[in-house]
């Protein structure tokens, strides 16, 4: 009897193990597997199950994403020192962190063509790929020797002023810039890049020779940002300056979200509020964020810790690369505490770095973003995490890093999740809608 209950019980272990393997089959079949149809990419979280990025350890995607808020802090830091023109480049305590971006799109790349997941970074201009040989980079790669289109840029070509620290090696154009923790060099130069269906030649990127830190996207990244390196500005007759993007859930592993360039197809019933410009900063998104709600109750935070100033580059701004959304100091406390109040006598503690938590299950406010032109309320996918371990809910928004360049409130990525953004540039506004994008 025994032994045919073990019998029984083995059947079932591989019953099991089977029906795992054949979802994992399943999900992997799934990945990348939509038909990209015009001008409109998919787009994957970095640690979905769909990734090759996702960490091997069997760790809860919330634990995963609770360990993301470490890592946050650095870019932070990072976005904090281009705003503030400062060249220092953030060290992590202990071990390395990446604070690379955290969604990532296909792209083709050469004649014929190459794929490579280049990670989507709205506060960064150029696309950089790392290239066969170089030292300090992952095990994918560019072969620009296969490729019948590749060209390095000379240094005479104009876009070798349009790079940081160009330098010239004979001809060719060189560049050296820091990247959160992460230093780069490459080589200025142009390819065919495919996105979707469209081919874009002769565009111009940094074709990686040599990485330092961790914070490089493995495989290359895209940037989407204002200056005159970035997809929009190489693009202009093509995209006119426009493009959406709508992010899928953490909790939605195997599903994509997507990246529409182009000012066609965008949505029409959309609320707008103004992007503002910074010179000091021309390639972030800066809007006008003039208060936030917790319930009904408008905070009361001093209008100066939410002003924009383009001296200073104090301000909000919106970034896809960040993962929770950092207010500096007085508006975070001012936000904080008047959550805390409408939890009553709820027990607040603390996880990790979030300082705001509860256990479950609770009743919590609304959270609203008051920008000028409109209000955004939340979810509160958006603005609670949960730890399937503790048993806990915490409001997942930070205070930014305490230092002397912390003028900058970023609005993150969980925050925007299942929202379609649409950057309209010629326009100078942002809009916002609900979107299920999961």
């Amino acid at each position: 009897m025994m032994k045919g209950f073990l019998i029984s019980t083995l059947a079932v272990v591989l019953l099991l193990l089977l029906s795992t393997a054949q979802a994992s089959s399943n999900n992997n079949n799934y990945c990348w597997k939509k038909k990209e149809q015009g001008s409109t990419l998919e787009v994957f979280h970095v640690y979905s199950t769909c990734s090759p990025f996702r960490p091997p350890e069997a760790t809860s995607w919330e634990e995963s994403v609770l360990q993301m808020q470490t890592k946050d802090q650095a870019r932070v830091l990072y976005l904090s020192s281009l705003v503030a023109r400062k060249s220092v480049v953030p060290i992590a305590s202990g071990r390395q962190v990446v604070q690379s971006p955290t969604y990532i799109v296909r792209a083709q790349i050469g004649t014929p063509p190459q794929t490579m997941l280049l990670a989507m970074d709205t506060s960064n201009d150029a696309a950089w790929i790392p290239c066969d040989g170089c030292v300090g980079c992952s095990s994918t790669v560019f072969t620009p020797l296969k490729s019948t289109s590749y060209k390095p840029l000379p240094c005479s070509a104009p876009q070798c002023n349009q790079v940081p620290n160009p330098t010239c090696s004979g001809s060719a154009c060189s560049f050296n810039m820091s990247y959160g923790s992460s230093t780069i060099a490459a080589s200025l130069s142009q390819e065919t890049l495919k996105l979707a269906t469209d081919a874009i030649p002769a565009y111009t990127f940094g074709c990686i020779n040599k990485a330092t830190g961790s914070s490089v996207p493995p495989q290359g990244l895209l940037g989407l940002g204002r200056g005159p390196l970035s997809l929009l500005s190489q693009t202009q007759d093509l995209y006119k300056s426009t493009f959406s993007y709508c992010l899928p859930s953490f909790k939605s592993l195997n599903f994509s979200g997507s990246l529409r360039l182009g000012p066609v197809a965008q949505p029409k019933r959309i609320k707008y509020t103004p992007l503002l410009k910074n010179p000091r900063r021309s390639s972030l998104y800066y809007v006008n964020l003039v208060g936030i709600k917790v319930g009904r109750k408008t905070v009361d935070i001093p209008p100066s810790a939410l002003a924009f100033n383009p001296t200073t580059g104090a301000g909000t701004i919106i970034d896809s690369g960040t993962v929770f959304t950092r207010l500096v100091v007085p508006v975070y406390t001012a936000v904080r505490d008047e959550f805390r109040r409408r939890m009553g006598k709820a027990v607040v503690s603390s996880l990790g770095g979030f300082d705001t938590c509860y256990s479950v299950p609770i009743t919590v406010p609304t959270l609203t973003f008051m920008f000028a032109g409109m209000n955004v309320t939340l979810p509160q996918d958006n603005f609670l995490i949960h730890s399937s371990s503790s048993n806990l809910a915490c409001l997942a928004i930070a205070a930014a890093p305490d230092n002397v360049n912390s003028v900058l409130n970023v609005i993150a990525n969980l925050q925007q999740q299942n929202h379609r953004l649409l950057f309209d540039v010629p326009n100078s506004r942002l809009g916002v809608a609900r979107e299920t994008c999961s």
